[in-house]
């Protein structure tokens, strides 16, 4: 008896994700929703405090965006052999700093750092890069 051909796969989602927002209200929302959409299809091998770690990052440095570089930014997702990076562009050359925080602020550039096995910020006049790579 010969077995039924197997059911064609949906090829595999990139292992790269760059998404564009506008700023706008929600789009921090719309973010962490990119990133756990990510992780379901790259991350289901990890245990699920990295999960809510890169969502966490991805949180903050959507925020941090928002907040300090009102206007378009980007949000790329790449799987790495051992983590995951996260990349966000946006239209300020302003680095992030830390600051003493208070009620309006200042928690999560250290809880970035802290989570992050790298944290890498450039700024090239126009703009500024931030990419943090987390380790499984």
């Amino acid at each position: 008896m010969e077995l039924p051909p197997a059911p064609a796969h949906e090829a595999p989602p990139p292992a790269e994700v760059c998404v564009d927002f506008d700023g706008a209200a929600g789009c921090i929302a719309a973010a962490r929703g990119a990133a756990v959409d990510f992780l379901r299809h790259h991350a289901l091998h990890a245990r699920h405090p990295f999960r809510d770690d890169v969502v966490l990052v991805v949180s903050e440095l959507v925020t941090n965006a928002v907040r300090h570089a009102p206007g378009p930014f980007a949000l790329e997702l790449d799987l790495l052999p051992d983590g995951i990076g996260i990349t966000v562009r946006d239209g300020n050359p302003t680095l992030p700093q830390c600051r003493t925080p208070d009620r309006t602020g200042g928690r999560g550039w250290p809880i970035v750092e802290s989570l992050a096995r790298q944290v890498c910020v450039h700024s090239d006049g126009v703009g500024k890069t931030v990419h943090v790579e987390l380790a499984w």
